[in-house]
């Protein structure tokens, strides 16, 4: 289970992935180990434009950053709470909660999970004045290690290593940190995949030239920026009372437009007469508008007034000619005609219209918009978002006795998840879960429309600070407090809603190795006939860690299988033999069960090899396999051992 990883990552080296899929499409490019660049350019140059200019991203620590991003594979195992998971609004659910290092989780999640989310969201910590990030990781990698995996100077592998292991917290820090876990986010999310970070202006430069940098920048859909208070007397000169939220793209072509959710209040007035009668509408938007700036030809010209007159916007020459300066309305002519009836003329004393005499109009003119178009139409989401102060999210926690501090408001996410259309079966990721936000709000989404959303939260188990009011009421760590929120919000939600959902979750804990269990495995050999192994793990972590290891997920449908007594666990084409005690007998009992049973039918069988140390039984187990292959049925089923 972990000596197969260990192994491999003692040998990975930066890039080994993307060279691996080099060599799968363009063998041609290779001469033994090395590349052909110019081959390769050859190769595609049909359609494709070749820049000797260009800008990079470069900061101490982004080859590190890469490397544990994409060559260094988890050494943690997942560990079911069993205890958790068994409870009835537990064990079918769909949900999941996963307390660890979120890379460690990342890296869990990529095997059974990439190419499958629609939705991130994260609010990770940052630089700022309180001290709230500071780097470390649990890599212990030597001098000598670095210059030869990433290819660098001995000057920088020192520095890199001098900021891994110093708690650092400078940019370049923060930016090392979060690189790997923006990389695998990324490989996480649907094709159509949109993730949202919020943060605050400490770091928005560098969040934003890293999310360039690995979704590209094409991909960005935009940034927001969030109104977090109405006063403050901080800062220096100016009162901070914004942070940003930024949106990118896996692929932005395959991501449809977003949409707004209509203010219905704005929408006052009733249709009295007519094919649209009883309908709500509003008619307060004026045709002109001195902001608009834009230069097309077809938006000046004169409109006729209930009394005959006829206007036009301030402009220089009273024609039809559009020049620099002029004013301009809203719709283009040819809009114009084709709308006739939704304008609605308002006398006025201060009308900024001119009429034909240049003299001031006596009519302002504003456009009839109906609530039931505009929610069929759909209307942008703006650039900034005033709903969501941080107020209300404190507020919240205070009314379910959550001990927290500085929690998004549940609209916050609520609102995402609307306008990008996040809806039936989707599936939302948030790997800097804190007090559960996220995880909240997709219940409440899913008590107000009935669908079926599911979430991932991941968190660190942090520990509280020893004087905060969560210490007070009996929580060790973040991740506590985040899931007795989740628990809390469900049952809020029940009582208000009275909707049969999905309200629980399965929990799971990623454990690392220490020391000296790493060197066990590694000096393990289990081709000496007097090799031993004091298995450390319990066969729940074993076969949670492997269903998810071999594209299962963490919520697998499993079937236990009984072969004459021994027991085996069945998903999706594969069987996994965990127990000691395997005989003949059971292995004639599978054989049959393979030949006899139409609905059975593994093409891998995955052996604890710890728990198979007798010579004589694998060999027969092996050679039996082989011969299913030479019958009629030409069984083709592979045997896997795993340490």
């Amino acid at each position: 289970m972990i000596k197969e990883t260990l192994e491999k990552n003692e040998y990975g080296k930066l890039n080994d992935k993307k060279m691996n899929v080099l060599k799968q499409h363009f063998p041609n490019c290779f001469v033994g180990e090395t590349f052909d660049i110019e081959k390769f350019k050859n190769e595609i140059k049909q359609n494709i434009d070749f820049s000797s200019e260009g800008y990079e991203l470069n900061f101490l620590g982004k080859n590190y950053a890469k490397y544990i991003a994409d060559s260094i594979d988890t050494e943690t195992v997942l560990i079911p709470n069993e205890e958790h998971n068994s409870k009835e609004e537990n064990k079918n659910s769909s949900n999941i909660y996963i307390t660890g290092d979120n890379l460690d989780v990342l890296k869990h999640l990529r095997k059974s999970y990439s190419d499958q989310v629609n939705l991130i969201y994260v609010d990770p910590n940052y630089n700022t004045d309180s001290d709230d990030f500071v780097y470390s990781d649990s890599f212990s990698f030597t001098k000598e290690q670095l210059i030869n995996v990433l290819g660098i100077e001995e000057a920088e592998a020192e520095r890199i290593l001098n900021m891994t292991s110093s708690n650092s917290s400078s940019h370049s820090a923060w930016m090392t940190f979060m690189y790997p876990r923006l990389f695998l986010g990324r490989e996480l999310l649907k094709d159509d995949g949109l993730i949202f970070i919020s943060i605050g202006k400490e770091e928005l430069d560098n969040l934003l030239k890293l999310a360039d940098d690995i979704f590209g920048e094409n991909n960005r859909v935009g940034i927001v920026s969030r109104v977090t208070k109405t006063a403050s007397n901080n800062g220096t000169y100016f009162a901070p009372t914004v942070d940003y939220v930024i949106c990118f793209a896996k692929n932005i072509d395959k991501v449809s437009g977003f949409t707004d959710i209509v203010n219905e209040k704005l929408y006052k007035k009733i249709e009295k007469s007519g094919p649209r009668k009883g309908e709500r509408y509003r008619d307060d938007v004026a045709l002109y508008q001195a902001s608009l700036n834009d230069l097309r030809p077809n938006q000046k010209y004169f409109i006729e007034c209930p009394d005959g007159s006829k206007v036009i916007p301030p402009c220089s020459i009273l024609d039809e000619v559009m020049r620099e300066g002029d004013g301009r309305w809203r719709w283009t002519k040819d809009t114009y005609l084709k709308n006739k009836d939704l304008l609605v003329f308002k006398k006025s004393n201060r009308s900024p219209l001119l009429d034909e005499n240049g003299n001031q109009a006596k009519y302002n003119i504003y456009t009839k918009s109906y609530l039931k178009d505009r929610e069929e139409s759909g209307t942008l989401p703006r650039e900034l978002w005033t709903d969501f102060i941080n107020r209300k999210g404190a507020d919240l926690l205070k009314k379910m006795d959550i001990p927290f501090d500085f929690s998004k408001p549940v609209e916050l996410i609520k609102y995402i998840i609307d306008i990008t259309k996040t809806d039936n079966d989707s599936l939302i990721l948030d790997f800097f879960s804190g007090s559960g936000t996220t995880a909240h709000a997709v219940l409440e989404k899913n008590a107000e429309d009935g669908h079926n959303r599911r979430y991932i939260m991941a968190q660190l188990d942090e520990k509280v600070k020893e004087k905060s009011e969560a210490k007070k009421k009996g929580y060790k760590t973040i991740d506590e407090i985040g899931r007795e929120r989740i628990i809390r919000a469900a049952k809020m939600i029940k009582e208000k809603y009275e909707t049969e959902i999905d309200y629980g979750f399965k929990h799971f804990t990623v454990k690392q190795l220490d020391e000296n269990q790493i060197d066990k495995i590694k000096e393990f050999d289990p081709n000496l006939i007097a090799a031993d192994f004091n298995v450390e793990f319990d066969k729940k972590t074993i076969l949670t860690t492997w269903l998810n290891n071999d594209g299962h997920g963490l919520t697998p449908s499993y079937k236990e299988i009984v072969f004459n007594g021994y027991i085996g666990y069945y998903a999706n084409n594969y069987l996994y033999l965990l127990d000691e005690g395997l005989s003949q007998e059971h292995i004639d009992a599978l054989l049959s069960e393979i030949v006899e049973n139409k609905e059975f039918n593994p093409t891998n069988i995955i052996i604890y090899g710890y728990n198979f140390m007798e010579f004589n039984i694998l060999t027969q187990l092996e050679l039996n396999l082989k011969q299913l292959r030479n019958e009629e049925k030409n069984i083709e089923v592979s045997l896997i051992k795993r340490y």
